[in-house]
Protein backbone atom coordinates (compact mmCIF):
# COMPACT_ATOMS: atom_id res chain seq x y z
CA UNK A 1 0.00 0.00 0.00
CA UNK A 2 1.22 3.51 -0.77
CA UNK A 3 -0.24 6.96 -0.48
CA UNK A 4 0.45 10.16 -2.32
CA UNK A 5 2.76 12.71 -0.80
CA UNK A 6 -0.07 15.19 -0.45
CA UNK A 7 -2.27 12.76 1.45
CA UNK A 8 0.50 11.25 3.55
CA UNK A 9 1.85 14.42 5.21
CA UNK A 10 -0.77 14.43 7.99
CA UNK A 11 -0.45 10.72 8.86
CA UNK A 12 3.35 10.96 8.62
CA UNK A 13 3.31 13.80 11.12
CA UNK A 14 1.26 11.65 13.51
CA UNK A 15 3.76 8.78 13.21
CA UNK A 16 6.60 11.28 13.75
CA UNK A 17 4.94 12.35 17.01
CA UNK A 18 4.69 8.71 18.07
CA UNK A 19 8.39 8.12 17.39
CA UNK A 20 9.05 11.24 19.45
CA UNK A 21 7.08 9.61 22.27
CA UNK A 22 9.14 6.39 21.89
CA UNK A 23 12.38 8.31 22.39
CA UNK A 24 11.13 10.47 25.25
CA UNK A 25 9.70 7.61 27.28
CA UNK A 26 12.64 5.25 26.65
CA UNK A 27 15.55 7.57 27.41
CA UNK A 28 14.04 9.20 30.49
CA UNK A 29 14.95 5.94 32.25
CA UNK A 30 18.54 7.15 32.74
CA UNK A 31 17.25 10.01 34.88
CA UNK A 32 14.92 7.70 36.81
CA UNK A 33 17.80 5.34 37.59
CA UNK A 34 19.81 8.15 39.20
CA UNK A 35 16.74 9.59 40.92
CA UNK A 36 15.55 6.30 42.43
CA UNK A 37 19.10 5.32 43.43
CA UNK A 38 19.24 8.31 45.78
CA UNK A 39 15.56 8.35 46.71
CA UNK A 40 15.47 4.72 47.88
CA UNK A 41 19.18 4.42 48.78
CA UNK A 42 19.69 1.64 46.22
CA UNK A 43 22.86 -0.07 45.06
CA UNK A 44 23.76 -0.22 41.34
CA UNK A 45 22.00 -3.54 40.75
CA UNK A 46 18.78 -2.41 42.41
CA UNK A 47 18.68 0.92 40.59
CA UNK A 48 19.17 -0.80 37.21
CA UNK A 49 15.98 -2.78 37.78
CA UNK A 50 14.46 0.29 36.10
CA UNK A 51 15.90 -0.78 32.74
CA UNK A 52 15.15 -4.43 33.50
CA UNK A 53 11.46 -3.81 34.19
CA UNK A 54 11.13 -1.62 31.10
CA UNK A 55 12.97 -3.70 28.49
CA UNK A 56 11.89 -7.17 29.63
CA UNK A 57 8.41 -6.20 28.39
CA UNK A 58 9.69 -6.50 24.81
CA UNK A 59 10.58 -10.14 25.44
CA UNK A 60 7.11 -10.74 26.85
CA UNK A 61 5.20 -8.81 24.17
CA UNK A 62 7.10 -9.47 20.91
CA UNK A 63 4.97 -12.41 19.78
CA UNK A 64 1.68 -11.50 21.57
CA UNK A 65 1.77 -8.08 19.87
CA UNK A 66 1.23 -9.68 16.47
CA UNK A 67 -1.78 -11.57 17.81
CA UNK A 68 -3.25 -8.44 19.41
CA UNK A 69 -2.85 -6.47 16.17
CA UNK A 70 -4.50 -9.23 14.17
CA UNK A 71 -7.57 -8.79 16.39
CA UNK A 72 -7.64 -5.01 16.75
CA UNK A 73 -6.13 -3.79 13.50
CA UNK A 74 -3.04 -1.60 13.39
CA UNK A 75 -4.65 1.78 14.06
CA UNK A 76 -6.72 0.53 17.00
CA UNK A 77 -3.68 -1.39 18.21
CA UNK A 78 -1.64 1.81 18.29
CA UNK A 79 -4.37 3.53 20.25
CA UNK A 80 -4.52 0.60 22.68
CA UNK A 81 -0.75 0.72 23.09
CA UNK A 82 -0.88 4.41 24.01
CA UNK A 83 -3.65 3.77 26.55
CA UNK A 84 -1.62 0.92 28.05
CA UNK A 85 1.33 3.29 28.43
CA UNK A 86 -1.01 5.79 30.12
CA UNK A 87 -1.92 3.16 32.71
CA UNK A 88 1.78 2.71 33.45
CA UNK A 89 2.51 6.43 33.81
CA UNK A 90 -0.58 6.85 36.01
CA UNK A 91 0.79 4.20 38.39
CA UNK A 92 3.61 6.61 39.22
CA UNK A 93 1.11 8.68 41.22
CA UNK A 94 0.24 6.05 43.88
CA UNK A 95 3.83 4.74 43.75
CA UNK A 96 5.12 8.21 44.67
CA UNK A 97 2.54 8.72 47.40
CA UNK A 98 3.34 5.31 48.89
CA UNK A 99 7.13 5.59 48.27
CA UNK A 100 6.86 2.12 46.74
CA UNK A 101 9.75 1.19 44.41
CA UNK A 102 8.21 -2.12 43.20
CA UNK A 103 5.08 -0.21 42.15
CA UNK A 104 7.25 2.17 40.13
CA UNK A 105 8.83 -0.86 38.46
CA UNK A 106 5.39 -2.28 37.66
CA UNK A 107 4.48 1.05 36.08
CA UNK A 108 7.63 0.91 33.96
CA UNK A 109 6.84 -2.64 32.86
CA UNK A 110 3.35 -1.59 31.78
CA UNK A 111 4.76 1.44 29.93
CA UNK A 112 7.19 -0.87 28.14
CA UNK A 113 4.38 -3.30 27.30
CA UNK A 114 2.33 -0.55 25.67
CA UNK A 115 5.41 0.77 23.89
CA UNK A 116 6.25 -2.68 22.47
CA UNK A 117 2.74 -2.94 21.04
CA UNK A 118 2.84 0.64 19.76
CA UNK A 119 6.16 0.15 17.98
CA UNK A 120 5.06 -3.13 16.41
CA UNK A 121 1.99 -1.37 15.02
CA UNK A 122 3.54 1.93 13.95
CA UNK A 123 6.66 0.74 12.15
CA UNK A 124 4.79 -0.53 9.04
CA UNK A 125 3.35 2.94 8.49
CA UNK A 126 6.80 4.37 7.87
CA UNK A 127 7.03 2.19 4.78
CA UNK A 128 3.51 2.61 3.41
CA UNK A 129 3.12 6.37 3.92
CA UNK A 130 4.68 7.28 0.59
CA UNK A 131 6.72 5.65 -2.19
CA UNK A 132 8.81 2.67 -1.14
CA UNK A 133 11.88 4.14 -2.82
CA UNK A 134 11.86 7.03 -0.35
CA UNK A 135 11.17 4.86 2.71
CA UNK A 136 14.77 5.21 3.90
CA UNK A 137 14.34 8.97 4.13
CA UNK A 138 11.20 8.57 6.23
CA UNK A 139 12.93 6.03 8.49
CA UNK A 140 15.76 8.53 9.00
CA UNK A 141 13.28 11.24 9.90
CA UNK A 142 11.67 8.96 12.50
CA UNK A 143 15.07 8.13 13.96
CA UNK A 144 15.90 11.80 14.35
CA UNK A 145 12.52 12.42 16.05
CA UNK A 146 13.35 9.60 18.45
CA UNK A 147 16.81 10.87 19.40
CA UNK A 148 15.79 14.54 19.69
CA UNK A 149 13.01 13.49 22.07
CA UNK A 150 15.52 11.52 24.13
CA UNK A 151 17.76 14.58 24.41
CA UNK A 152 14.84 16.78 25.48
CA UNK A 153 13.80 14.21 28.10
CA UNK A 154 17.21 14.55 29.73
CA UNK A 155 17.01 18.31 30.02
CA UNK A 156 13.39 18.33 31.22
CA UNK A 157 13.47 15.42 33.68
CA UNK A 158 17.12 15.85 34.61
CA UNK A 159 16.45 19.46 35.54
CA UNK A 160 13.33 18.51 37.46
CA UNK A 161 14.38 15.34 39.31
CA UNK A 162 18.14 15.68 39.72
CA UNK A 163 18.44 19.27 40.91
CA UNK A 164 18.32 20.82 44.37
CA UNK A 165 16.85 18.67 47.10
CA UNK A 166 15.26 16.14 44.75
CA UNK A 167 16.41 12.59 45.37
CA UNK A 168 15.12 11.84 48.85
CA UNK A 169 12.13 9.72 49.78
CA UNK A 170 10.05 12.72 50.87
CA UNK A 171 10.64 14.27 47.44
CA UNK A 172 9.28 11.32 45.46
CA UNK A 173 6.06 13.24 44.93
CA UNK A 174 7.98 15.47 42.53
CA UNK A 175 7.28 12.87 39.81
CA UNK A 176 3.50 13.19 40.20
CA UNK A 177 3.02 16.33 38.11
CA UNK A 178 5.17 15.35 35.10
CA UNK A 179 3.78 11.82 34.97
CA UNK A 180 0.23 13.09 35.32
CA UNK A 181 0.91 15.35 32.34
CA UNK A 182 2.41 12.41 30.43
CA UNK A 183 -0.72 10.38 31.20
CA UNK A 184 -2.94 13.12 29.81
CA UNK A 185 -0.78 13.47 26.69
CA UNK A 186 -0.82 9.71 26.05
CA UNK A 187 -4.62 9.57 26.39
CA UNK A 188 -4.96 12.54 24.02
CA UNK A 189 -2.65 10.85 21.50
CA UNK A 190 -4.63 7.62 21.78
CA UNK A 191 -7.79 9.51 20.85
CA UNK A 192 -5.98 11.37 18.07
CA UNK A 193 -4.76 8.12 16.53
CA UNK A 194 -8.13 6.41 16.96
CA UNK A 195 -9.99 9.14 15.07
CA UNK A 196 -7.18 10.09 12.68
CA UNK A 197 -6.96 9.59 8.94
CA UNK A 198 -4.26 6.95 9.30
CA UNK A 199 -4.90 4.22 6.72
CA UNK A 200 -5.37 0.70 8.01
CA UNK A 201 -2.45 -1.61 7.29
CA UNK A 202 -3.61 -4.81 5.75
CA UNK A 203 -1.68 -7.88 6.79
CA UNK A 204 0.50 -9.05 3.96
CA UNK A 205 -0.38 -12.49 2.71
CA UNK A 206 2.64 -14.70 2.68
CA UNK A 207 3.67 -15.48 -0.86
CA UNK A 208 4.60 -19.13 -0.70
CA UNK A 209 6.43 -18.88 -4.01
CA UNK A 210 8.78 -16.33 -2.50
CA UNK A 211 8.83 -17.73 1.01
CA UNK A 212 10.37 -21.12 0.44
CA UNK A 213 12.66 -22.11 3.27
CA UNK A 214 15.38 -24.65 2.67
CA UNK A 215 15.37 -25.91 6.27
CA UNK A 216 12.76 -27.33 8.58
CA UNK A 217 13.32 -25.10 11.60
CA UNK A 218 14.07 -21.46 12.24
CA UNK A 219 16.86 -22.62 14.55
CA UNK A 220 18.64 -24.29 11.65
CA UNK A 221 19.81 -20.90 10.35
CA UNK A 222 23.13 -19.95 11.99
CA UNK A 223 22.95 -16.39 10.63
CA UNK A 224 19.72 -15.90 12.60
CA UNK A 225 20.74 -17.69 15.80
CA UNK A 226 24.10 -15.91 15.98
CA UNK A 227 22.32 -12.71 14.97
CA UNK A 228 19.97 -13.06 17.95
CA UNK A 229 22.98 -13.17 20.25
CA UNK A 230 24.45 -10.12 18.50
CA UNK A 231 21.16 -8.22 18.88
CA UNK A 232 20.91 -9.15 22.56
CA UNK A 233 24.44 -7.92 23.27
CA UNK A 234 24.08 -4.79 21.13
CA UNK A 235 20.91 -3.63 22.88
CA UNK A 236 22.54 -4.40 26.22
CA UNK A 237 25.60 -2.23 25.60
CA UNK A 238 23.50 0.53 24.02
CA UNK A 239 21.30 0.75 27.10
CA UNK A 240 24.35 0.57 29.38
CA UNK A 241 25.99 3.50 27.60
CA UNK A 242 22.92 5.70 27.95
CA UNK A 243 21.36 4.60 31.23
CA UNK A 244 24.36 4.10 33.53
CA UNK A 245 26.41 7.15 32.57
CA UNK A 246 24.81 9.59 35.05
CA UNK A 247 25.50 7.40 38.07
CA UNK A 248 28.93 6.54 36.69
CA UNK A 249 29.78 10.23 36.38
CA UNK A 250 28.82 10.91 39.99
CA UNK A 251 30.82 7.86 41.12
CA UNK A 252 33.90 9.51 39.57
CA UNK A 253 33.36 12.62 41.68
CA UNK A 254 31.50 14.70 39.08
CA UNK A 255 28.65 16.73 40.56
CA UNK A 256 25.07 15.73 39.77
CA UNK A 257 24.41 19.17 38.29
CA UNK A 258 26.99 18.32 35.60
CA UNK A 259 26.36 14.56 35.33
CA UNK A 260 22.58 14.85 34.93
CA UNK A 261 22.90 15.67 31.21
CA UNK A 262 25.57 13.05 30.39
CA UNK A 263 22.99 10.85 28.65
CA UNK A 264 22.48 13.67 26.14
CA UNK A 265 26.11 13.19 25.10
CA UNK A 266 25.37 9.55 24.27
CA UNK A 267 22.28 10.61 22.33
CA UNK A 268 24.17 13.32 20.46
CA UNK A 269 26.63 10.59 19.47
CA UNK A 270 23.81 8.37 18.24
CA UNK A 271 22.29 11.29 16.34
CA UNK A 272 25.66 11.99 14.69
CA UNK A 273 26.03 8.31 13.77
CA UNK A 274 22.54 8.27 12.34
CA UNK A 275 23.25 11.29 10.15
CA UNK A 276 26.50 9.69 8.94
CA UNK A 277 24.43 6.65 7.97
CA UNK A 278 22.00 8.80 6.01
CA UNK A 279 24.82 10.50 4.11
CA UNK A 280 27.15 7.56 3.46
CA UNK A 281 25.08 4.34 3.41
CA UNK A 282 24.86 2.72 0.91
CA UNK A 283 26.39 5.24 -1.50
CA UNK A 284 29.87 5.18 0.02
CA UNK A 285 29.65 2.50 2.70
CA UNK A 286 27.84 -0.84 2.80
CA UNK A 287 25.77 -1.74 5.84
CA UNK A 288 28.07 -4.68 6.55
CA UNK A 289 31.16 -2.45 6.56
CA UNK A 290 29.30 0.03 8.75
CA UNK A 291 28.67 -2.80 11.24
CA UNK A 292 32.36 -3.76 11.16
CA UNK A 293 33.50 -0.22 11.85
CA UNK A 294 30.83 0.25 14.52
CA UNK A 295 31.97 -2.86 16.39
CA UNK A 296 35.61 -1.72 16.21
CA UNK A 297 34.65 1.72 17.52
CA UNK A 298 32.72 -0.01 20.30
CA UNK A 299 35.83 -1.93 21.29
CA UNK A 300 38.02 1.19 21.25
CA UNK A 301 35.64 3.25 23.37
CA UNK A 302 34.98 0.32 25.76
CA UNK A 303 38.71 -0.05 26.41
CA UNK A 304 38.91 3.73 26.85
CA UNK A 305 36.08 3.64 29.39
CA UNK A 306 37.90 1.02 31.46
CA UNK A 307 41.46 2.29 31.03
CA UNK A 308 41.24 6.10 31.13
CA UNK A 309 40.71 8.30 34.16
CA UNK A 310 37.88 10.56 35.28
CA UNK A 311 36.14 12.71 32.71
CA UNK A 312 37.92 11.04 29.76
CA UNK A 313 36.54 7.66 30.83
CA UNK A 314 33.02 9.12 31.01
CA UNK A 315 33.40 10.66 27.54
CA UNK A 316 34.49 7.31 26.08
CA UNK A 317 31.30 5.80 27.51
CA UNK A 318 29.29 8.60 25.91
CA UNK A 319 31.02 8.15 22.54
CA UNK A 320 29.64 4.62 22.41
CA UNK A 321 26.53 6.35 21.10
CA UNK A 322 28.34 6.78 17.77
CA UNK A 323 29.38 3.12 17.74
CA UNK A 324 25.85 1.89 18.51
CA UNK A 325 23.89 4.15 16.16
CA UNK A 326 24.10 2.03 13.01
CA UNK A 327 24.02 -1.43 14.53
CA UNK A 328 20.27 -2.08 14.49
CA UNK A 329 19.71 -1.38 10.76
CA UNK A 330 22.98 -3.16 9.87
CA UNK A 331 22.31 -6.30 11.92
CA UNK A 332 18.70 -6.78 10.82
CA UNK A 333 19.18 -7.73 7.13
CA UNK A 334 22.09 -10.05 7.97
CA UNK A 335 20.06 -11.92 10.57
CA UNK A 336 16.91 -12.52 8.48
CA UNK A 337 18.64 -13.20 5.16
CA UNK A 338 17.40 -16.40 3.52
CA UNK A 339 14.83 -17.29 6.18
CA UNK A 340 11.99 -17.62 3.66
CA UNK A 341 8.76 -18.61 5.41
CA UNK A 342 10.52 -18.23 8.78
CA UNK A 343 11.08 -14.48 8.25
CA UNK A 344 8.14 -13.40 10.43
CA UNK A 345 9.02 -15.59 13.41
CA UNK A 346 12.67 -14.65 12.94
CA UNK A 347 11.73 -10.97 13.13
CA UNK A 348 9.69 -11.58 16.28
CA UNK A 349 12.64 -13.38 17.88
CA UNK A 350 14.86 -10.40 17.09
CA UNK A 351 12.41 -8.06 18.84
CA UNK A 352 12.55 -10.36 21.86
CA UNK A 353 16.30 -9.80 22.00
CA UNK A 354 15.64 -6.23 23.12
CA UNK A 355 15.62 -8.01 26.47
CA UNK A 356 19.37 -7.50 26.33
CA UNK A 357 18.60 -4.02 27.59
CA UNK A 358 17.00 -5.62 30.64
CA UNK A 359 19.72 -8.13 31.53
CA UNK A 360 23.15 -6.86 30.41
CA UNK A 361 22.98 -3.59 32.43
CA UNK A 362 21.73 -5.62 35.39
CA UNK A 363 24.82 -7.85 35.11
CA UNK A 364 26.97 -4.71 35.03
CA UNK A 365 25.30 -3.48 38.21
CA UNK A 366 25.85 -6.79 39.98
CA UNK A 367 29.54 -6.86 39.01
CA UNK A 368 30.03 -3.20 40.00
CA UNK A 369 28.48 -3.82 43.42
CA UNK A 370 30.48 -7.02 43.98
CA UNK A 371 33.78 -5.38 43.01
CA UNK A 372 33.00 -1.98 44.49
CA UNK A 373 34.27 -0.58 41.19
CA UNK A 374 31.87 0.96 38.69
CA UNK A 375 34.63 1.52 36.12
CA UNK A 376 36.23 -1.92 35.85
CA UNK A 377 32.77 -3.48 35.58
CA UNK A 378 32.43 -1.87 32.15
CA UNK A 379 34.92 -4.47 30.90
CA UNK A 380 31.90 -6.72 30.22
CA UNK A 381 31.26 -4.56 27.16
CA UNK A 382 34.48 -5.73 25.49
CA UNK A 383 33.37 -9.35 24.81
CA UNK A 384 29.98 -7.99 23.69
CA UNK A 385 31.58 -5.89 20.95
CA UNK A 386 34.01 -8.70 20.09
CA UNK A 387 31.06 -11.01 19.39
CA UNK A 388 29.34 -8.35 17.28
CA UNK A 389 32.58 -7.94 15.30
CA UNK A 390 32.76 -11.72 14.83
CA UNK A 391 29.19 -11.77 13.57
CA UNK A 392 29.81 -8.84 11.22
CA UNK A 393 32.87 -10.47 9.67
CA UNK A 394 32.26 -14.23 9.89
CA UNK A 395 29.15 -15.27 11.81
CA UNK A 396 26.52 -13.89 9.41
CA UNK A 397 28.04 -15.92 6.55
CA UNK A 398 27.53 -19.29 8.23
CA UNK A 399 24.93 -21.31 6.33
CA UNK A 400 25.06 -24.49 8.44
CA UNK A 401 26.18 -25.64 11.85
Amino acid sequence: MTTTSKNSNGPLLIIGVLFFVFGFVTWVNSVLIAFFKDAFNLNNFQSLLVTSAFFISYFVMAIPSSWVLSKTGFKNGMSFGLLTMAVGTLLFVPAANMANYPLFLLGLFIIGTGLALLQTASNPYVTILGPRESAATRISFMGICNKVAGILSQFIFGGLLLSGAAGTTQDLTIVISPYSIMTAVLIALALLVRFSSLPEVEAEEEDEANAVAEKSSVWAYPNLVLGLVAFFLYVGVEVMAGDTIINYGTSKGISMDVAKIFTTYTLYGMLAGYIVGILFIPKYLSQQKALNYSAILGLVFSVGTVALDGYMSVMCLALLGIANALMWPALWPLAIQGLGKFTKIGSALIIMMIAGGALVPLLYGKIADSMGDTQTAYAIMIPCYLFILYYATIGHKKSSW
